[in-house]
């Protein structure tokens, strides 16, 4: 009888203390029947709010008409989208805390981050540049030697500047608006981002002629979405997604809507670019 207890207890023992498996990303999706997908609403044209107060974007378009019907194919059931507002700060701490499922925004893909997150492939690239009142005497990174040069917290082009350029005055803002009421008010003199990013807050500025983009571009940014670490199955839909919208023309549909000569900010697409997404497209 003694063993038999000592046996029955073990086996308790061991079921109690086995840990449940953490519920994984497409597990929470069909669940709630939600993706909840982090973007921003001050960077157009890729996430912003429209004249008509409609969260709209680029990025909000592509997760709407390539991410989502890849997930529902996947789990053979209709979700809904909803959006939750991220910044360079706050963006990997509401995927690791679990508050939204996938970063769909203007997020560089880098070594640094991987430590962090995951990320789909590249789906847009650009470069840092710096946005300056005309007749300025900034005309690219070597010129902000001693001058007040504003970037966003957490930015790849903050860490950048702090190692190529020390001596720069730098400093951090926690969103974009922020950033350009700052240079707009002379308290900085440039503020540097990517240069789409740049080009569409030119474009929306109440005086668009008073500014402009200035140097070539300093770094590499490939644009990636990017969801929490080691999900292969979640990550596979999501490149999916990309890959099927890349190979039907779709994305470039949806790049024309928003960069073309009649979209929300025109920056034309490069041949070199087009071929490096194409690419990525690899055979079903």
């Amino acid at each position: 009888m003694r063993r038999l207890l000592a046996a029955l207890f073990a086996l308790g023992f061991v079921a109690v203390a086995a840990p449940a498996l953490a519920e994984t990303t497409l597990e929470k999706i069909s669940g709630t029947g939600v993706l909840t997908v982090g973007t921003r609403r001050g960077s157009p044209p890729f996430g912003f709010v429209s004249k008509t107060n409609e969260w709209v974007g680029f990025s909000i378009d592509l997760v709407e008409q390539a991410i989502k019907p890849a997930i529902e194919k996947k789990l053979g059931k209709v979700i809904k989208v909803e959006l939750k507002e991220s910044t360079p700060a706050t963006r990997i701490p509401l995927l690791t805390s679990n508050q939204v499922d996938l970063i769909a925004e203007t997020m560089t893909d880098t070594r640094a981050r991987r430590d962090s997150v995951d990320f789909s492939l590249t789906y847009f690239v650009t470069g840092a540049q710096f946005l300056v009142k005309k007749g300025s005497a900034i005309h690219g990174i070597q010129d902000i030697v001693g001058r007040r040069v504003a970037a966003q917290q957490g930015s790849t082009n903050a860490k950048i500047i702090r190692e190529r350029v020390p001596t720069a005055e730098l400093r951090e803002f926690p969103d974009q608006p922020a950033a350009f009421q700052a240079l707009a008010q002379g308290q900085v003199q440039a503020y540097t981002n990517d240069g789409i990013q740049l080009a569409g807050l030119k474009a929306k500025a109440p005086r668009p002629a008073e500014w402009e983009i200035v140097g070539d571009f300093y770094s590499y940014e490939p644009f990636g979405m990017a969801m929490r670490k080691n999900e292969s199955d979640f990550r596979a839909v999501v490149n999916n997604g990309l890959m099927e919208a890349i190979e039907s023309g779709q994305y470039f549909e949806l790049y024309e809507k928003w960069f073309g000569p009649k979209g929300e900010v025109p920056y034309p697409l490069a041949p070199e670019n087009k071929r490096f997404l194409l690419m990525q497209v690899v055979p079903k």
